[in-house]
């Protein structure tokens, strides 16, 4: 352990990594989001003839053995690959010399809504043809949600708090807004905080088709994802990763760190109504949003943007629309939102983090990023959506919004220093 003082109190973020279908790397993703890039192509990684939905948002420029030992990187599923080399990244980026009393105090907190998918279906395709003998003994740590956490603390010898969230599609925020809380009461000196997430393979794309969720536009793949307009018809499924270095204030002080912003803000809550719909008013994630701005001590009208959940489909993207203009009033005409996953898709567990990473970055350089493929105004949807064109804008408070099967809601509040 390290002799250091009390906790600041105040958490900020140091280090982004990210792996997302625009590109590996903030500086490879981020310039292509803000020219309103499109990542929405027919499935390559698998065969999708039959299934409803043919298309997706994959990544492409993306090779395990870039980030890990040969033998690891061929044997681990993708989902625990693409979590390794976010968090380096954001480690890297973060500037933050490792010792042993530091990695002692450093904690992981990477989660994943499903977790190894691939690695499941091989392994269950092995067994059927031959037989349970002949099934590979990783095949449970390479399935669970939690070997992403476990595997990073492994690569990078962190041994702080170790942990994962599993709550959907509000994973990556969960686990920032967690790993907020273990910085903030001082169990640890920084956290690696995100989500990770690789579910476009065979069980994966059957399971979502099954339960209707997602654009079938199959014809025309970059017009698929279109949140908030009136022809969306569901969501387009993704991967990616998202990880944030969060550390105490102080001590990035004193080293002289970089800083991209700080967590002033964190609110969840559970619906309490449907495995899958979002509450008929949206009274889970109006909570939500206002346990943040308590936790911020802000008023509404401080946030200068939101970053929505905005998945395209029929009742998030109305719902959401509905919730906003409750919390904020008649300010809410005036908030610039967008929906970046109409660019790069739906990461499911992994869509909170890399959201909250835009967040940090629109606020850095004053760039506000759009929500492609808003054509036509649904009257449900009639807020400021920041269509097609990214936008400049002065931004000192952020708010990020994820929702979840099961009813799980979060907003976090970043603030540009």
């Amino acid at each position: 352990m390290i002799d250091r003082p009390a906790p600041s109190g105040r958490v900020v973020v140091t280090g982004l990594g990210a792996v997302t279908p625009l590109g590996t790397g903030v500086d490879t993703f981020w310039p292509r989001m803000l020219a309103g890039g499109n990542a929405a192509d027919r499935v390559s990684h698998i065969d999708p003839t039959g299934y409803a939905t043919q298309i997706a948002a994959e990544v492409r420029d993306f090779n395990a053995e870039d980030w890990l030992d040969k033998k690891e990187a061929r044997r681990i599923d993708r989902f625990i690959a693409f979590a390794v080399a976010a968090a380096t990244m954001a480690l890297t980026d973060s500037g933050i010399v490792l010792d042993d009393a530091l990695r002692d105090e450093f904690g992981v907190l990477i989660g994943s809504g499903i977790g190894g998918l691939t690695f499941m279906g091989e392994q269950h395709r092995r067994q059927i043809e031959s037989g349970p003998s002949k099934v590979s003994p990783f095949w449970v740590p390479y399935m669970i949600p939690d070997m992403a956490s476990g595997m990073v603390s492994i690569v990078h010898q962190l041994r702080g708090p170790n942990n994962c969230v599993v709550t959907a599609c509000s994973t990556g925020a969960n686990a920032v807004g967690d790993a907020y809380h273990i910085v903030k009461r001082g169990d640890a000196v920084a956290m690696l905080a995100g989500g990770t997430e690789a579910p476009i393979n065979e069980i994966g794309l059957a399971a979502f088709c099954a339960a209707r969720a997602m654009t079938t536009r199959n014809d025309d793949p970059k017009h698929a994802s279109r949140p908030f307009d009136l022809e969306r018809d569901g969501f387009l499924i993704a991967e990616g990763s998202g990880v944030l270095v969060l550390e105490d204030y102080d001590h990035a002080m004193a080293r002289g760190a970089r800083i991209y912003g700080e967590i002033v803000g964190y609110g969840m809550s559970g619906d309490a109504y449907h495995i899958t719909q979002p509450h008929p008013e949206g009274s889970g994630a109006i909570r939500a949003m206002r346990m943040a701005l308590r936790n911020a001590g802000l008023t509404p009208d401080r946030i200068g943007y939101v970053n929505a959940h905005g998945t395209s489909t029929y009742y998030n993207d109305k719902l959401e629309t509905a919730a906003i203009k409750k919390v904020f009033g008649e300010y809410a005409r005036k908030l610039p939102i967008s929906s970046t996953k109409s660019m790069i898709g739906h990461t499911l567990g992994a869509a909170g983090a890399i959201e909250a990473l835009i967040c940090l970055l629109a606020m850095r350089d004053k760039k506000l990023p759009p929500t492609i493929n808003y054509e036509v105004p649904d009257p449900e949807c009639d807020l400021d959506y920041i269509p097609n064109v990214a936008r400049s804008a002065e931004v000192e408070y952020a708010l990020s919004n994820s929702f979840g099967f099961g009813g799980h809601n979060v907003a976090l509040i970043l603030r540009k220093l």
